[in-house]
């Protein structure tokens, strides 16, 4: 079971001291229900338990980023993808996004803490799509219950004239 606090977050990523590096960094910043993955068919094989975010690097052994992306979102419609790549190729960044992917960084000094505030944006959207949901059925439930007291109340003002002057 996925915890709300801290959602299910996986990284991909074949340099194995670089994904230390960002799996440390994501559990610092309260992100602990993060796991690592070194290829695209490793986590591809794990995508039915739906992450809610994945970080992948775009160059990996075997498939590439869109790849992965693209046959990951048929089994996880819902994942969001951020790239987290030395590929500075506006070209590559402008692929990954029509693909379904939320954000490119290119890897960098301050790639982690633009991931980290990318995947809180993320969350906080998310938050509000909830919130907007519960309000929206709110709002209907009420329309139906106020429906519903005005039709018995007409039904019972036919059935009972004289009780309601008529």
């Amino acid at each position: 079971m996925q915890n709300n606090k801290s959602p299910l977050v996986f990284v991909v990523e074949d340099n194995p001291v670089y994904s230390k590096l960002v799996v440390s960094y994501l559990k610092t910043n309260k992100f602990t229900n993060t796991e690592a993955f070194s290829s695209g068919e490793e986590v591809l094989k794990a995508m039915e338990r739906q992450p809610k975010i994945v970080i992948q690097d775009y160059l990996l052994d075997g498939m590439n980023g869109i790849e992965v992306l693209k046959q990951a979102k048929k089994i996880a419609p819902d994942v969001e993808f951020i790239f987290l790549s030395g590929q500075d190729s506006i070209d590559i960044a402008i692929n990954t996004m029509k693909y379904g992917a939320y954000d490119y960084i290119v890897k960098d000094q301050m790639a982690l803490k633009k991931m980290v505030n990318k995947m809180t944006k993320i969350l906080s959207v998310a938050q509000l799509e909830r919130s907007n949901k519960r309000y929206k059925k709110g709002v209907v439930l009420f329309f139906i219950f106020l429906s519903l007291f005005i039709i018995a109340v007409i039904t019972l003002s036919i059935l009972f004239p004289r009780t309601f002057g008529f």
